[in-house]
């Protein structure tokens, strides 16, 4: 029998930023949602679905999707870009909820079943100075994580990307469409970060998984100075620290330290994170499934013969988190996820149930 889709839409939602939502429904009555949220580019992929993909998936069969992925990614002169892969990421994840509710099965089960019990996860601990920031780190650990990402004001500065005087701010999504004009200095950064992060392992000791984000504002050279002298505090991982444009950057800073290195969070395709992973250049690569073109093109990352282990990126959003943790349990090489509701807003888990906080710094893997 086949499944044809006979309505579209596409819902746009405010609690405090835009939140894009897709809702696919067949002519057997089921429903299949997927997030379209793109940050601080939210109502651009609304429109690419609304004006281009949804017209042409009316009638098309809702069980072909590696057929459908391809149809629109190859049906296009204009390919891959975050506004196109997040559209055709909804579109795909909608899919996959259509085949497990129609099958009677969670979608993991359809991707090779679990591979894990529980998921680690991770949450972000801001102060503008160190005791700002120990204490938020000491939340965390209260709230039951078990690794924390750090980040610290910069001492001079009066906006520090990730973090603000009197407010937490994050991301420039949460502070409007236009980009963000702010103060830098590298020097100060590379003095202020290491005795950071070393003040930060004496208070938690050793068990506590650390985690540093740089936000790409490295060069190789740069980058390759703060990691030697972050070596002794055990980061879990350094996150961004060179420009994702430029891959062949990481060869430099890989050479020079020991210390796991995270970047992919901005990549939309297979391909950008192509030589990445065939020279091992990374540690961890960073997916957003909903970035990345949804479930069907990201597992292609994790599928191949040289892939790297693997983080998910879901973000406060109403439909992300489900999808990530489905596509995270068969992962047997998948190693952290992203706790979603790190912004103050408590996403739906599996069943529209809000996601609690983790057990023992775990979230469980679905049922």
């Amino acid at each position: 029998m086949t499944r044809k889709i006979v309505d579209v839409d596409v819902l746009v939602t405010s609690p405090s930023r835009n939140f894009v939502t897709l809702k696919i429904t067949t002519d057997d009555g089921i429903v299949g949602w997927g997030d379209a949220t793109l940050n601080g580019r939210e109502l651009s992929v609304a429109s690419y679905l609304r004006d281009h993909l949804a017209p042409a998936l009316l009638g098309r069969d809702a069980d072909r999707i590696e057929d459908t992925w391809q149809y629109f990614y190859k049906g296009a002169y204009w390919r891959r870009g975050p506004v196109t892969m997040a559209a055709i990421g909804a579109i795909d994840l909608a899919l996959w909820d259509i085949k497990g509710k129609a099958l009677g099965v969670p979608v993991y089960q359809l991707l090779g079943g679990a591979a894990r019990d529980k998921i680690l996860t991770y949450t972000h601990a801001t102060g503008w100075d160190l005791p700002e920031l120990l204490d938020s780190i000491d939340q965390r650990r209260e709230q039951g994580f078990r690794a924390v990402r750090a980040q610290s004001g910069v001492p001079g500065l009066d906006k520090v990307y990730g973090v603000t005087k009197g407010a937490a701010s994050y991301e420039p999504a949460g502070r409007g469409a236009g980009p963000v004009e702010e103060d830098w200095d590298t020097s100060a950064y590379l003095r202020h970060a290491p005795k950071i992060l070393s003040a930060v392992r004496e208070h938690v000791g050793p068990e506590l998984k650390l985690l540093h984000d740089v936000h790409h504002r490295l060069n190789p050279t740069e980058a390759a100075r703060l990691a030697r002298s972050l070596e002794d505090v055990d980061l879990f991982w350094l996150e961004d620290a060179t420009p994702a444009e430029n891959q062949r950057l990481l060869r430099t800073l890989r050479q020079q330290t020991t210390i796991p290195l995270a970047i992919g969070e901005v990549f939309n395709t297979v391909w950008d994170a192509e030589l990445l992973i065939t020279e091992r250049l990374i540690d961890y690569i960073r997916t957003a499934v909903v970035h990345a073109g949804g479930i069907s093109h990201v597992r292609k990352i994790l599928l191949s013969p040289r892939s790297t282990r693997s983080r998910a990126h879901p973000t406060a959003r109403p439909t992300s988190p489900p999808s990530t943790v489905r596509f995270a349990a068969p992962r047997p090489c998948h190693q952290q996820l992203r706790h979603p509701g790190v912004h103050g807003v408590r996403p739906l888990g599996l069943g529209g149930v809000p996601i609690e906080l983790p057990l023992r710094g775990r979230l469980p893997a679905p049922r």
